[in-house]
């Protein structure tokens, strides 16, 4: 049986989070529309907060937990936001 290093697999986590980001960004920038912008951003939020929850757990770091617990919120209320801007914005 084979041992996995968690520090080995914690990195190569946080390349996969950050290829993530980069197609997202991609998808940020491109469009083509204004929801597919808008869940792009979303997901942006998200994998920060999982990459900062990975730092925390790799790192043995209390405080990255909170700092991922705000960013999930403050992501979660750009989401709110962004959604109402969209959906008046369709309105006639």
């Amino acid at each position: 049986m084979t041992h996995v290093d968690p520090q080995q697999a914690a990195e190569v986590a946080l390349w996969l989070l950050s290829l993530g980001v980069g197609v997202a960004f991609a998808r940020l920038i491109r469009g083509p529309s204004l929801p597919d912008r808008v869940v792009a951003f979303d997901m942006i939020g998200n994998l920060l907060v999982g990459g900062v929850l990975l730092l925390g757990i790799s790192t043995h770091e209390l405080y990255q937990l909170r700092v991922a617990t705000v960013l999930a919120l403050i992501n979660f209320l750009g989401t709110v936001a962004f959604a109402l801007y969209v959906q008046r914005r369709e309105l006639p």
